[in-house]
């Protein structure tokens, strides 16, 4: 998508792929050309303006994710506060159970 210029005029060009291959469409330096490149301006501003809402959907979802996680530890840890206030403990470092033998 470029205009190329070759001596005094300018040409436009769509590049585009086919296979594995780059080609060229060749559409002149007249109101086809201006139209071709002007369609080409909106697509692309269109899909920047697209890909720019998911980066900004994306930072939400990452702030609101790590507010979560910051929840989840604080839950966490006022869990394990009352568990071991109720006498229990973890069993090799995994599930809660509560100690044999102690009377409170």
């Amino acid at each position: 998508m470029a205009w190329v210029v070759r001596g005094d005029r300018e040409y436009y060009y769509r590049s585009r792929r086919e296979g594995g291959r780059v080609v060229r469409d060749y559409y002149g330096s007249g109101d086809e050309a201006r139209l071709a490149a002007a369609v080409d301006a909106e697509r692309r501003r269109l899909r920047d303006r697209d890909r720019e809402a998911k980066r900004v959907e994306r930072a939400a979802r990452a702030t609101a994710e790590q507010l979560l996680n910051e929840l989840a530890a604080g839950s966490d840890l006022l869990v394990a506060a009352a568990l071991l206030a109720a006498g229990y403990h973890r069993h090799h470092l995994g599930e809660w159970r509560k100690r044999r033998g102690r009377r409170d």
